[in-house]
């Protein structure tokens, strides 16, 4: 079918489906919520508006690896696949778009189950509840570095070694008293105001990194400081590829449109996929070019204790990412209730508080095993968002369009899904083999750059603490 300004990618609204638009964090919208809302209430976006909150929906707790990706591929392999990945997402995106106008459906599970059915729709669910979970503990060993440091920095002469300044401390007491009563309410449309704050935040790190790109002084180069590539490239893209997850909110965004045509689509997507890969090719160069071949999965580990700017910058990611977290709570919560319970409704309270205690339990316990924060982004890329934005997509339309698999209209579809196929494959196994053979990290308490009397000869006494996680 072919598709012009004129063609409206969704003829027929969703049944029962709640998509409330002013919600546009990450993981929000990969399933719909249960209390229907109708269509009436769905607040139409202007273009600016719509292309702000797909900015909002791919700019996460990803952007913050980018410098870590850098590491991973090498400088020259990693800028060229922060773009290429832009690219393929882009791509992915409209062809996601494509599919809900041949399937009539518009939502990402109802593509999915009428291109490959009931199997179709449980593979989908287990790359959902996967994406959200791990997220989840990403952002519990986000808060464990962050907010540790800004309490080590205010409160160290009380709390230095304590059990109070640890960072398991830190993780326990704020999911027991910020993340699990956040994660109970049942009613995330008023965290909202966190996606609000999600640009200004990662302006307001880039500014912050910029100022302080004057520390590469004090970094010593090492023989594998500027290499071009890398061979641990396919890592590198699982942390690009969750950082870029959009496709979750991709029908939101579309029906949230004044007037929706596929030209408004086009100028949507690729302005925010620009506008998003603009912004982590900056962060990336500048994190990486302070630290080089020293950066960390969490580049703001990589900082001083005593650098109050950056203090400011990790107190704020910390604030906005324990208002994120209940959202990926809701998500992950809300795919066992339409699986495993989906024929047990309406849910009880005690069931809805002890399926949340348990998630939030099990992320809080998996973020205690690892300080690597690298390695929760490399394992959510490669295992869900790979699947979820590169093979799902194409997959789906090429089986919808019914046409010969090898057809010349097919080979982008082809390449993609192959792509991702690449991707998570070979990022599994790598991330594995790294994790059997002792996945490292530094998070050492006076890091040797921030040692004033010491200046000289840094690193060749390594005076950071490692953390290997071993499987």
């Amino acid at each position: 079918m072919e598709l012009n300004e004129k063609t409206k990618i969704l003829e027929e609204p969703s049944t029962g489906a709640n998509t409330p638009t002013e919600v546009t964090s990450d993981t929000y919208q990969l399933i719909d919520a249960q209390d229907g809302a109708g269509e009436d209430r769905v607040k139409r976006s202007t273009l600016p508006m719509a292309t702000f909150n797909f900015i909002n929906s791919i700019i996460g707790s990803g952007i913050i690896g980018m410098p870590y990706a850098l590491k991973q591929a090498g400088v020259g392999l990693g800028i060229i696949l922060i773009i290429l990945v832009a690219i393929i997402t882009d791509y992915s995106v409209m062809l996601l778009i494509h599919g809900g106008q041949i399937s009539n459906t518009n939502s990402y599970q109802g593509l999915v189950q009428s291109a490959f059915g009931r199997p179709g729709f449980f593979i989908l669910t287990i790359m959902q509840f996967l994406y959200p979970f791990i997220a989840m503990i990403s952002y519990n060993v986000i808060i464990g570095d962050t907010i540790t440091k800004v309490m080590l920095r205010f409160f160290g002469y009380y709390i230095s070694g304590t059990i109070v300044g640890t960072r398991h401390f830190v993780i326990v007491v704020v999911t027991l008293l910020v993340l699990l009563p956040v994660s109970l309410y049942r009613d995330i449309a008023k965290l909202a105001v966190a996606s609000l704050t999600a640009m200004a935040f990662v302006v307001f790190i880039l500014v912050a990194m910029i100022i302080r790109i004057d520390m590469s002084s004090d970094i010593p180069v090492t023989e594998d400081s500027w290499q071009f590539a890398n061979y641990n490239f396919t890592q590198a893209i699982g942390v690009m590829a969750f950082a870029y997850m959009c496709l979750h909110n991709s029908f939101l965004i579309y029906d949230s449109l004044e007037d929706p045509t596929w030209h408004k689509w086009h100028i949507v997507t690729h302005a925010s996929m620009l506008t998003s890969m603009v912004l982590m090719v900056i962060l990336g160069i500048v994190g990486y070019a302070t630290f080089t071949s020293f950066t960390q999965g969490d580049v703001l580990e990589n900082y001083c204790e005593k650098d109050d700017l950056i203090n400011a910058a990790r107190l704020a990611f910390a604030v906005t990412i324990m208002l994120t977290y209940p959202v990926e709570c809701f998500v992950t919560r809300e795919v066992l209730e339409h699986s495993v319970f989906a024929h047990y409704q309406p849910r009880t309270l005690w069931r809805h508080s002890l399926v949340t205690v348990i998630i939030v339990c099990l992320a809080m316990g998996f973020s205690m095993a690892t300080d690597c924060l690298g390695v929760v982004l490399e394992l959510n890329g490669v295992l869900a968002a790979a699947p979820l934005a590169f093979i799902i997509p194409p997959a789906c339309v090429m089986k919808l369009q019914h046409e010969p698999v090898l057809c010349i209209k097919n080979i982008p579809m082809l390449l993609t899904t192959f792509f991702g196929i690449f991707v998570m494959g070979t990022g599994t196994a790598m991330v594995i083999k790294e994790m059997v053979n002792g996945y490292s990290c530094s998070h050492g308490e006076k890091l040797a750059y921030c040692q004033a009397e010491n200046m000289t000869g840094l690193f060749t006494n390594q005076s950071v603490l490692t953390t290997t996680l071993r499987v």
